[in-house]
């Protein structure tokens, strides 16, 4: 019986905040993998152990999460200014495809360190101690991402005692600024697309929601936990075990990707999982997170639960966190609500496996609101660094 050996790509397999993936340079991969289109796609599915009926990505370097199955592709820059681009693609399960649509912003943070690493950034920026600076161009959303990575002794410091929600174990901090994080490119429009802070969204088969949506970090659509029947405190096994709440949020996600234009019918949703992104938000109140740590009232300025390729995220998306922060700063929309409806330019909001600190610019200009600059923490690791295999008819 004849068969096609295995091929050798080198790769990176990092964790950046609650999120890891398998990081490649565009000029390792086979050179029909370095364009865009179905070579590209079907090795990387391959890599990641996509499609997999069993949901399980065993024959894969994908963790069976939307946190965990994701790809990065790391190459010079195209644009001025910059030291690398930065593609990110996420890697649904159970389904064929890979979503290009969007950012992820805890993976964010390992690019910097990775582009240093990898020797894509200037020797004459990097220093021997102290902080190095990296402007990274984000080719899904045409932003820029300026990552400030500690070194320590000429190379990128990775342990320390930062400490992230959603992380288990501490790690050096990486300070990461979203610039004009509003504004997703071509499709994305204002900052709020339909012009207004809270509309009135109806949603076939479910009913009519009252949601603020907008385009800040991510397109994100914003409903009440109240409205869902909930209280902002749940985690993931109360929403993910519930087929019909999740039918539900799907529904008004695909409601919220129309009325913004992302889309032409809901039924395109299906195949644009990455976004919009759909979450709904409460008033603080006591609870206990994931971990088992309890999250007190009144240290944080609102609750928030995101769901993540159709499932709540254990955490809160780097993404979703500008949004968050960016919409909790304009008032009257529903997160500013939640959150006190009080002028705020740094939000601290309750997700499931604990709390997070954002913070965003915000301003008007001729009666339209702009976010210039959204700023979070977040930190990176090396998990594993060599090559994947991946069978020569991927």
């Amino acid at each position: 019986m004849s068969h096609k050996p295995q091929v050798c790509i080198s790769a990176t397999y990092m964790r950046g905040g609650t999120s890891k993936g398998v990081f490649f340079k565009l000029d390792d991969l086979p050179e029909a993998a370095r364009v865009p289109g179905k070579a590209r796609d079907a090795l990387l599915l391959r890599v990641i152990g996509s499609p997999d009926p069993y949901g399980k990505q065993t024959d894969g370097m994908g963790g069976a999460t939307s946190s965990t199955s994701k790809v990065v592709i790391i190459s010079p820059p195209s644009v001025p200014d910059h030291d690398v681009d930065y593609l990110y693609g996420q890697v649904p399960i159970d389904d064929d495809f890979i979503d290009w649509s969007g950012n992820c912003g805890n993976l964010s943070s390992a690019v910097g360190p990775f582009a240093i690493g990898n020797g894509l950034v200037d020797p004459s920026r990097v220093p021997r101690d102290g902080m190095c600076t990296v402007r990274i161009w984000q080719a899904n959303i045409g932003k820029t991402i300026v990552a400030h990575v500690p070194m320590t002794n000429g190379e990128v410091q990775e342990t320390g005692d930062f400490e992230l929600d959603g992380v288990t174990f501490p790690a050096a901090e990486i300070a990461l600024e979203f610039l004009d994080p509003a504004d997703e490119g071509e499709e994305g429009g204002a900052m709020f697309p339909t012009g207004n802070l809270v509309d009135d969204l109806h949603v076939i088969g479910v009913g009519m929601f009252r949601a603020t949506l907008i385009n800040a970090g991510v397109p994100m659509v914003f409903v009440d936990a109240a409205a869902l029947g909930h209280d902002g405190t749940e985690l993931q096994a109360t929403i993910n075990e519930d087929k019909a709440i999740l039918a539900r949020l799907e529904a008004i996600r695909a409601a919220g990707a129309l009325r913004m234009g992302l889309i032409g019918d809901v039924a395109e949703a299906a195949k644009r999982p990455l976004t919009p992104k759909v979450a709904f938000v409460a008033p603080p109140k006591d609870y206990v997170s994931s971990s088992g740590k309890p999250v007190r009232a009144a240290d944080i300025d609102l609750l928030a639960r995101a769901i993540s390729m159709g499932k709540l995220h254990h955490a809160m998306m780097g993404t979703a966190s500008v949004a968050i922060a960016t919409a909790a700063a304009v008032p009257g929309t529903l997160v500013n609500l939640a959150a006190g409806g009080v002028t705020r330019d740094v939000v601290r909001f309750g997700h499931p496996s604990g709390t997070l600190r954002v913070g965003a610019d915000v301003k008007q200009v001729q009666g339209q609101w702009v976010a210039t600059k959204a700023v979070m923490s977040r930190s990176a690791r090396v998990l594993m660094e060599g090559a994947v295999r991946v069978p020569m008819d991927a």
